[in-house]
């Protein structure tokens, strides 16, 4: 947030400040007065804990606003502040806190009549919930004296803020004792019971809602503490005053002994169906517990159970007579009576009191045939997926409860005899299999009729798939064998076609093949043999996709290349074989490590370019000339700078020169453009340009180039000279080659003419000569700051 860096510009608020009749009002108009409150703006801090400025802020969220003011802006003032109140500045928090007066005008909130402004009351329950959070022994002490603070919270049980005030109590308080205090506290103001009173037929729905919801947040949070907290040295007095056999008795009381009212009954079933939780560990890293585990973080008390029992007969009676519910319309038909809340949660109920496992609870059960009225509802109601869906749940607890354990020690044979009196009594008193069947088969024959296929199908394609199952790996596996072997024939050849054929067939259907293709098989362990898959497809798609990819951008070359055909491409590769140095005459003793590591670069790098040349080559030229078809580069083979002249032959058949002696040369030129900023040179001969690389220590021709010979016959000393002008703004510069057949010896000249002078050095060795330097050839200067350093100019370095 940018206000902890102090970037903000200056606020208007602190021009408001610096005025002596600054009214809050006039503060709390202003756009950034939360973000200044926040910034520690200590001008505004200060001003706000100004007493009268405290005292206003308090009346703002618990007066209600004047009815003159308009309602769009009605509560603008309570809701800044409130936002001020709860901005988390700890010098607010302290003057709340310190000055008891401002303390006993919040508290004042509670007094007024129901319903409060629910507005209001969240404004109300934000402050004081981020007082208890932020100073939990301060505000505790003071509601403790409050002797009518318990009272007052059920009074308002029915606001949702006030309910959430109450939670927060329990769960903000982070110190244990002074928890523990608070819980010992809370229930010695009889909290608990003064809750249960509000689940009554007299209240109203709200009441009913936020109670009952009150009361299963303290179950949850008390068991959760309870779990995670191992070993406490005192128990939750709410939580065992909840579960105490009186407290569920006198629940029970209120929604059986008096008229029948749905949001009570609905309210009370939601408290037993918490009491019945098998509690699930709170945080991570715990496996998931059975109902039947010992430990009474998990157990069902047994005092709940012992509550709930008389009244099992009551609770199947609202299964025959629920509260009057009007008819219902639907877009298939008129239901009268529908389902209905109360009769949905007496399922609910029935199906967490069998996952108890308890011989009493379920001895009742098929002594009201409870379990038929069920599924008498499953197979009426064939819209109502929330029935379906309990109804799969109570018949697959059924079928995989085990049977009632006993205290008695058993043997092997008997403990096998043992047999579930909920299966037998689904299979024989309820007619669970034959029912299953004439259901699918009334559902076929209407839709072969052109009706609608019924809605509880799936749920009982899944309840037959369970039977199945239950019947080979289940506990209860050889008793349902035993029970489907006795039903009469006709029945059992009934079921045996029905899971042979439909419910194959449905299965059959419901298995989705992800990837259409064969089950892979290994041959070996360590080989696989993989059949053909989609997959092939799919990447020749890809393929097709990859060439007409490449086509298109073939033809978009070609249109590049079609363009301008008949001038000379200045992309055109041409065949240019470049001729290296031969080995360089040994270093001075002066030179450094930095020259050495120059040269060695450059040598790299020429090295890269002579590679690229053909090594078969024989000619050296740019373009075809046979003027130098005598003269070829370093023989690759040998990998000496040797120039080869056994080739070499005169341009008429009447020339006398016919020496095949070899002649090695090496020729060591100092560079005068190590930087490459020299541009293309004129050769003024050709009238076109010649590449700067003509300079190099490495012999290039190029067509076009003047050329002249001597031979001198008098004295029998065959000579060879070419020659060559280049000139290049100016600086004119010459090249010229003289061979002597008879001495075995070239030399090669460069001269360079510039306005400005500069000594050139020239080194030629040879092999079988002596060492010759030529110098002052010529005065040459190369003005190098006239070049441009474009390389689209001067071309390679």
């Amino acid at each position: 947030m940018f206000w902890k860096f102090d970037l903000h510009a200056t606020s208007h608020i602190d021009t408001l400040l610096e005025r002596d009749d600054v009214r809050l009002t006039d503060i709390m108009d202003e756009e950034d007065v939360l973000q200044e409150c926040k910034a520690q703006n200590h001008k505004l801090i200060d001003f706000l804990l100004r007493p009268e400025c405290m005292e206003d802020l308090v009346t703002f969220i618990t007066q209600e606003p004047s009815t003159d003011v308009e309602d769009n802006v009605k509560y603008k003032y309570p809701n800044i502040s409130c936002e001020l109140l709860t901005s988390d500045v700890s010098q607010i928090n302290d003057r709340l806190v310190e000055d008891e007066k401002l303390l006993i005008k919040l508290y004042s909130f509670l007094q007024n009549e129901p319903p409060l402004n629910p507005l209001l009351a969240s404004f109300f329950s934000k402050v004081l919930s981020i007082l208890i959070g932020r100073k939990p022994e301060q505000i505790v002490g003071f509601l403790r004296k409050r002797e009518d603070f318990v009272n007052f919270m059920i009074k308002h049980i029915g606001t949702s803020a006030i309910m959430d005030l109450l939670l927060r109590m329990l769960t903000c308080i982070e110190p244990p004792l002074l928890r523990q205090d608070v819980l010992n506290w809370l229930n010695q103001e009889n909290i608990i019971e003064n809750l249960v009173d509000m689940v009554q037929p007299s209240q109203d729905e709200d009441r009913h809602s936020n109670a009952s919801q009150s009361l299963c947040e303290i179950i949850r949070l008390s068991r959760d503490q309870m779990f995670q907290v191992q070993g406490c040295p005192q128990p939750d007095p709410l939580l065992a005053t909840l579960e105490k056999q009186t407290t569920v008795e006198k629940l029970l009381s209120h929604i059986f002994d008096k008229e029948k009212n749905e949001s009570a009954i609905v309210s009370v079933i939601q408290i037993l169906l918490t009491l019945f939780e098998t509690r699930r560990p709170a945080f991570e890293g715990h496996m998931e517990c059975s109902p039947r585990m010992s430990n009474p973080s998990f157990s069902v008390n047994q005092s709940i159970l012992e509550a709930v029992r008389p009244r099992l007969k009551d609770f199947h009676q609202l299964l025959l007579d629920p509260p009057k519910n009007d008819m219902m319309k639907t877009t298939w038909g008129v239901l009268d009576p529908p389902v209905g809340n109360t009769r949905l949660h007496v399922v609910r109920l029935v199906v967490s009191l069998l996952q108890t496992n308890t011989p009493c609870i379920s001895k009742e059960l098929i002594h009201l045939n409870t379990l038929g009225i069920i599924l008498d509802m499953y197979f009426r109601y064939i819209w109502n997926n929330f029935l379906h869906i309990q109804v799969e749940i109570c018949t697959a607890v059924i079928l995989v409860m085990p049977p009632f354990t006993t205290d008695v020690q058993l043997d092997a044979e008997q403990e096998n005899a043992r047999e579930s009196i909920l299966v037998r009594h689904l299979f024989q008193k309820c007619h669970f299999i034959q029912r299953i069947v004439e259901a699918w088969n009334t559902n076929e024959k209407e839709q072969v009729e052109g009706g609608r296929r019924r809605g509880y199908m799936g749920h009982l394609t899944r309840i037959a798939n369970s039977i199945l199952h239950n019947c080979d790996k289940g506990p209860n596996g050889l008793q349902i064998q035993q029970l489907i072997s006795e039903l009469k024939v006709e029945d059992r050849e009934k079921w045996e076609a029905f899971i042979s054929g439909q419910l194959a067939d449905t299965n059959k259907r419901n298995t989705v093949d992800l990837v259409n293709t064969h089950q892979i098989q290994s041959s070996t362990d360590d080989e696989v043999e993989f059949k053909d898959s989609s997959f092939h497809h799919d990447s020749s798609i890809q393929q097709v996709k990859v060439a007409m990819f490449e086509a298109r951008c073939r033809e978009k070359i070609q249109q590049f290349e079609d363009v301008g055909s008949d001038e000379e491409d200045i992309w055109d590769e041409k065949d240019v074989t470049f001729v290296p140095e031969a080995q360089r005459r040994p270093r001075s003793a002066g030179s450094t490590d930095s020259e050495d590591s120059t040269d060695s670069e450059e040598e790299d790098s020429k090295k890269d370019v002579f590679e690229a040349s053909n090594p078969n080559s024989e000619d050296m030229e740019v373009e075809t000339d046979t003027a130098w078809s005598g003269y070829s580069g370093p023989d690759s083979n040998s990998g000496t700078g040797w120039a080869d002249f056994s080739n070499f032959s005169p341009t008429s058949p009447n020339d006398p020169l016919m020496c095949n002696t070899p002649v090695a040369m090496e020729t060591n030129i100092e560079k005068l453009d190590p930087l490459g900023v020299i541009g293309p040179l004129y050769s003024e001969e050709n009238n076109g340009w010649l590449s700067p690389s003509v300079s190099s220590s490495s012999s290039v021709t190029s067509k076009g180039c003047g050329r002249s010979k001597m031979v001198d016959e008098s004295t029998c000393n065959v000579q060879r000279s070419m020659t060559d002008t280049v000139i290049n703004g100016s600086l004119k510069e010459t090249f010229s080659l003289t061979v002597d057949a008879k001495t075995e010896t070239a030399v090669f000249k460069r001269v360079l003419k510039s306005y400005r002078s500069e000594k050139c050095k020239y080194t030629m060795e040879f092999p079988n000569g002596p060492r010759e330097e030529m110098s002052n050839i010529e005065d040459a200067k190369l003005d190098q700051s006239a070049m441009s350093s474009d390389p689209a100019v001067n071309g390679p370095a």
